[in-house]
C-alpha cells in the first residue's frame, strides 16, 4: 500500500465508477483498475461490490476510506511541516452553517490572500458532529459553539483538545407575524419548532428556552438550511433560533418579529499540539470579534 494507491482508492470511492475516476485523476482506467486490485489483493478483502456496470463501497472499503483520508492527509501535513509552509498544504475546516454563512467569507478570502498555496477545504455540521470529527482526525479545525455537556475548556481539554473564543453571536427566536406581540417564549400558539439535526447547540438552546421537554404539543422539523427555516417562519408554521448576523442575511419578510434568546460564543477548536503553518496563519486572523 502507498500513497498513490490510497489516492487512486478515494478517488474511485467518491466517483463510484473506474472510467470517471480514470478522467479524473488523468490516466487510463486499466491502469486504475490494477490499482484496486492489487490494493484488494493486499488486504484480502474486496473493497467495491460490483453489480453489472454499477459499484459500491463494500464493508471493507467503507473503513479503509477513512484510513485512507486521515493517512492522506497526514502525508499532506507532514511535507508542509517539513518544508516551514513551503509547500502550501491543506487545511480541513469545520463550522456550523451559521458561521459559514455569516463570518467566513471575509476570513476565508483573506486567507486566500495572504497564503494562495494553501488548498482549504470547508465543511458543514452541527458542534456535536465537529467535535466528533475533530476527535476522529477528519477535520483539522472546527468553528462551533460548545455544547454544554462538554463542559467548556476544561472538558475538552479533557478530550484532548483546546479552543479559542473568536465570536460572540447574538441570538434571536424567530417569531412569525401572528406571534409578533408575544413577549414569553413559553407562551406561544405556534408548538413547532425548525431545526438542524440533533448535535446543534443552537437546537439545544430553542428547546430549552421554549421548554420544550416539559411542554406536551411541540414537535421538532428538522431542515438542512436557515433559508428553508425563515421560510418556514414566515409561513406561520414555526419558530426557529438563528443568529442576528445570519438572519441579517436572510432578507426575511417584513412583519416577522424576534425575541432575545441569549448570546454563544463561536469557537475555534483543534487537537492539542496541532502547530502546521496553515493552521497557525489561521489562528492569526482570527483575532476576536463580537
Amino acid at each position: 500500500m502507498d500513497f498513490d494507491s490510497l489516492k487512486i482508492f478515494r478517488t474511485v470511492a467518491a466517483e463510484l465508477s473506474i472510467t470517471q475516476a480514470a478522467v479524473r485523476l488523468g490516466r487510463a482506467p486499466s491502469n486504475v483498475t490494477t490499482r484496486i486490485q492489487q490494493l484488494e489483493a493486499e488486504f484480502g478483502e474486496a473493497l467495491f461490490v460490483r453489480t453489472g456496470k454499477r459499484m459500491t463501497l463494500s464493508g471493507a472499503g467503507t473503513r479503509l476510506l477513512d484510513y485512507a483520508g486521515r493517512l492522506l492527509a497526514l502525508e499532506e501535513e507532514a511535507r508542509h511541516v517539513v518544508s516551514g509552509g513551503r509547500d502550501g498544504g491543506a487545511l480541513r475546516i469545520g463550522s456550523m452553517e451559521s458561521t459559514a454563512a455569516s463570518r467566513l467569507p471575509a476570513l476565508l478570502a483573506g486567507y486566500h490572500l495572504r497564503h494562495p498555496g494553501t488548498r482549504l477545504e470547508l465543511g458543514t455540521g452541527p458542534s456535536r458532529q465537529l467535535v466528533e470529527r475533530l476527535l476522529a482526525g477528519q477535520i483539522d479545525c472546527a468553528f462551533a459553539a460548545l455544547p454544554p455537556a462538554l463542559g467548556g475548556a476544561s472538558g475538552l481539554a479533557e478530550l484532548g483538545l483546546r479552543m479559542r473564543p473568536v465570536w460572540t453571536e447574538a441570538l434571536l427566536l424567530l417569531l412569525p407575524a401572528s406571534e409578533a406581540h408575544a413577549r414569553d417564549p413559553r407562551a406561544l400558539r405556534v408548538r413547532s419548532l425548525a431545526a438542524f439535526p440533533a448535535g446543534c447547540t443552537y437546537r439545544q438552546r430553542a428547546e430549552e428556552l421554549l421548554g420544550i421537554a416539559a411542554t406536551p404539543g411541540w414537535t421538532i422539523q428538522e431542515m438542512a438550511s436557515y433559508h428553508a427555516m425563515v421560510a418556514c417562519v414566515a409561513a406561520g408554521a414555526c419558530v426557529t433560533v438563528l443568529p442576528a448576523s445570519v438572519l441579517a442575511l436572510a432578507n426575511a419578510p417584513a412583519g416577522l418579529a424576534t425575541l432575545d434568546a441569549g448570546r454563544i460564543d463561536t469557537c475555534l477548536l483543534w487537537r492539542d499540539g496541532y502547530d502546521v503553518p496553515a493552521f497557525r496563519a489561521l489562528v492569526e486572523l482570527v483575532d476576536p470579534v463580537t
